[in-house]
């Protein structure tokens, strides 16, 4: 069995804020946009999650720059958009941007939680330009992020128990990761903004539109995510034409952070026997 170098994180917190320093050296501003671009070849276009960041894919950006693909992960706007767009669509809108600011065509999206939504509804839209998609945990059919009267504001307590049922393992919910959770929905810009987007994910029930979707995705599913359930993962299959369902278990609703190295070779497998 492989020896998975991310468990030292689990042991080390302050690591996090190492690894959050290196990739602030990493992002290129331009225009009106923030990113992270590695490597060449293939575009593979990562976005990140409601309350994700760039960080939670360090395993990805690890790995694939030396595959052969040109790994590409927008900051998203959650907290810019301005409160009446801060839905699924703008965000999906703005990601057209970025691809033309960027000039990349034939593109592999990858997303976790609402990056997979936003990656599935641009795909939607400009199917001609996605030649492959990864969603995990997306939302898109259903969602449990919100659950009963969450977020709380204030309660340190309820938000860190919050964000360890997102993981598996609790330990992976690190002090600085509920830190950054506590921070945002105890910033009222942050909080509103959240919200409508949370609100936004729910009722953009893309049901009716997966079975006319016929973009090649893999379906890479933690099997004990309790924020977009197991049955969500069959749901997706089942209405997706193109699509192939992965279980990776003993992980909660962030596989590449849970088992990076195992999201890796199933992302890279997939890719591989489709020549994409």
């Amino acid at each position: 069995m492989k020896k998975n170098k991310y468990k030292s994180y689990k042991r080390i917190p302050y690591l996090w804020v190492y690894l959050f320093l290196m990739l602030e050296k990493q992002i290129i501003a331009e225009s009106n946009y923030r990113y992270i671009e590695l490597g060449e070849g293939t575009p593979l276009v990562i976005l990140h999650g409601l309350m994700g960041g760039l960080s939670n894919f360090e395993g990805v950006m690890n790995f694939f720059p030396n595959k052969g693909y040109k790994i590409v992960v927008p900051e998203l706007p959650v907290y810019e958009l301005p409160l009446v767009n801060s839905t699924v669509k703008s965000l999906a809108e703005f990601l057209d941007g970025f691809l033309k600011f960027k000039k990349l065509k034939d593109v592999i999206l990858l997303g976790n939680s609402l990056g997979g939504h936003i990656a599935l509804l641009y795909a939607k839209f400009h199917p001609e330009m996605v030649k492959g998609l990864i969603i995990t945990g997306s939302s898109g059919l259903y969602e449990n992020a919100m659950g009963d009267g969450y977020p709380k504001r204030g309660d340190y307590d309820y938000i860190r128990a919050k964000s360890e049922e997102v993981f598996y393992d609790p330990k992976v919910a690190t002090k600085e990761i509920v830190d950054e959770v506590f921070d945002s929905v105890n910033d009222r810009n942050k909080l509103l903004r959240t919200l409508a987007i949370a609100k936004s994910a729910i009722r953009h029930n893309m049901a009716k539109d997966l079975p006319n979707m016929l973009t090649r995705t893999a379906i890479i599913w933690g099997a004990q995510d309790g924020v977009t359930p197991p049955n969500v993962a069959d749901e997706f299959n089942s209405l997706l034409p193109n699509s192939d369902l992965y279980w990776i278990d003993k992980c909660g609703h962030a596989p590449m952070m849970e088992h990076p190295d195992r999201f890796n070779e199933i992302m890279y497998s997939w890719m591989e026997q489709y020549k994409l």
